[in-house]
């Protein structure tokens, strides 16, 4: 995701929220956006697809405070026109003193596993903060955090009940071990910008104004690279797979996302790695359903099991349990065995939910037909009265 991106697009409007929406709010909201527009519920729906991508490029964003402030921050200069304003003040005929693709390069995209080096790695926030201060061009740029990965895990329902650890394979940008991310050719080293003499950002007057950009020539890094190492040709970065071991605990849902803190890409400079974020899909289970905590499970009873009641035999998660179907239970009815559930965050477990269906045979023998007949004749009917006092009135 560029810097850029941030300028273009309203990640509040893609989740539905108010800028003053609470991290609540915004979680409460991706999660509903994330379940209906998810591709296994939309199949072949390349419209629910580009938005599920846009939903959680905006909830990476509006979830981590940091990269909120920064955000908003830069939404709100360019919309208050504070750049404008400063520029007329400057004599200018208005708006930018010049282009804001400058910033970026037409279709520029940040270079694979360096960050945004245009800019050194710094933020929005901190690029346009020195822009019309002209005292800081020359200003030490500090370590940069890693950029946050996302990946996605389809567990078993088992598993997701238990808890499980599985190995996780990643492809992401990494630093070049060839060069240790520094761009050059093994023996070489980069060199100092000749044009920003290393400061990465250049200061250009306009009369009584002056602001400073990032420069051209090294693309704000500070140095320049005459001899690219040949295996990341210059950009520090190359793709790498590499493959982590991954907890999931006991009772993760369906549609959970798992923060794995300094496990996404490394940071440059000596930056801290960003977060790994895992999404959690859950295969359906061809027993057992889930509802919350608890689970659920539905078992067929005969009519004679109903009336005169039994005691049913069960399956959980792991081993059987028996339960009272008391005389009389109707279809429909639901039993508890408690502690069978799954577990909470608190490690209490839920309820094993049971609910029975008196099944009716589509056959009888003559034999069981004349018992049945037999039994109805001595059965009282059903309580119809309220039903029948209703179609009287239409006799």
């Amino acid at each position: 995701m560029s810097s850029k991106d941030w300028l273009e697009k309203d990640y509040y409007a893609a989740l539905g929220v108010d800028r003053s929406a609470s991290s609540d709010q915004i979680k409460k909201a991706y999660r509903k956006l994330a379940r209906e527009l998810h591709p296994d519920h939309n199949p072949g729906n390349p419209e629910a697809e580009d938005r599920f991508k846009s939903v959680s490029e905006a909830y990476d964003v509006l979830s981590d405070e940091r990269r909120r402030k920064e955000y908003d921050e830069m939404r709100s200069l360019f919309g208050s026109g504070s750049f404008r304003r400063n520029a007329r003040s400057a004599g200018q005929p208005g708006g930018f003193p010049f282009d804001v693709s400058d910033l970026f390069g037409a279709g520029a995209q940040p270079q694979p596993g360096a960050g945004d080096r245009r800019f050194g790695g710094a933020g929005f926030s901190d690029l346009f903060g020195s822009i019309f201060s002209g005292g800081n061009a020359g200003r030490a740029r500090g370590p940069a955090r890693g950029r946050d990965v996302e990946a996605e895990v389809v567990l078993d329902f088992g598993d997701a009940v238990r808890g499980v650890t599985l190995p996780l394979s990643l492809r992401a940008p990494g630093v070049c071990d060839t060069c240790h991310g520094d761009g050059a050719k093994p023996g070489t080293r980069p060199r100092a910008c000749p044009e920003c003499h290393g400061a990465g950002v250049v200061t250009r007057n306009q009369g009584s104004f002056s602001f400073s950009e990032p420069c051209r020539e090294c693309q704000g890094v500070g140095t320049v690279v005459e001899e690219k190492c040949p295996e990341c040709l210059g950009t520090g970065g190359v793709t790498k797979t590499r493959t982590l071991n991954v907890r999931f605990p006991a009772g993760v849902s369906d549609g959970q996302r798992i923060r794995l803190a300094g496990r996404g890409e490394p940071g440059e400079r000596g930056g801290p790695a960003g977060d790994l974020f895992v999404l959690v899909k859950v295969r359906p289970d061809e027993l057992f359903g889930r509802n919350g905590a608890d689970l659920t499970l539905t078992v067929p009873i005969t009519f004679a099991e109903a009336v005169l009641g039994t005691d049913l035999r069960v399956p959980t998660m792991d081993g059987a349990v028996t339960l009272r179907v008391p005389p009389g239970t109707p279809s429909g009815r639901t039993l508890r065995a408690r502690g069978k559930g799954v577990a909470r965050r608190d490690g209490e477990p839920g309820d094993l939910l049971v609910t029975v269906e008196v099944t009716v045979p589509g056959r009888l023998s003559a034999e069981a037909r004349e018992t049945l007949e037999a039994f109805a004749a001595q059965t009282p009917g059903a309580d119809r009265e309220h039903l029948d006092a209703r179609v009287r009135r239409f006799s």
